[in-house]
């Protein structure tokens, strides 16, 4: 039996999704775009899913994109940080990310938004109430894109057994 382009394009497709919800777990991996890589590699191999479903699993995954990109600085803001501190721990978890890994950005980022927050209200209540927000919703962030992601490889196993 030969492999042919095909055949390993689909296996890189669910190696792709796969990547994509284990991605969505941990900080600064692009989670979503794995997932939609998969889909499209999938999509190009076999011609499946069909439109209908292809522009669905698109919307899924853009949605995904931004709760990772968003999620953050949502939590942030909602827990009475501000925008400039907001900022600020976006620009300190990509930094920590590349030196750290993912504990070292969840507590970079707590830090940082903890002595931001201090500063700025000079109250040690607000920030950390701030604090335990950002880290709340940046937690809550990756469970929700790892349950997007995995909606969309589920969906996929669906194409590929139908």
């Amino acid at each position: 039996m030969f492999l042919t382009i095909d055949t390993v394009l689909v296996g890189f497709a669910f190696i792709l999704l796969v990547a994509g919800v284990v991605g969505s777990l941990v900080p600064q991996v692009p989670g979503a775009l794995l997932s939609l890589a998969g889909v499209y590699s999938y999509w190009y191999a076999t011609g499946r899913p069909g439109l209908g479903l292809l522009v669905t699993l698109t919307l899924v995954g853009v949605l995904t994109w931004v709760v990772d990109f968003a999620g953050g600085a949502i939590a942030a803001r909602a827990g009475g940080a501000s925008t400039t501190t907001a900022v600020l721990a976006g620009v300190v978890a990509l930094v920590l990310f590349f030196v750290t890994g993912p504990l070292g950005v969840i507590l970079g980022v707590a830090l940082t938004v903890f002595v931001a927050e201090f500063y700025r209200q000079r109250d040690a209540r607000k920030g950390l109430q701030a604090t335990l927000v950002t880290t709340a919703g940046m937690l809550a962030s990756s469970f929700v894109q790892a349950l997007l992601t995995g909606s969309i490889l589920l969906a996929m196993v669906g194409v590929a057994l139908l």
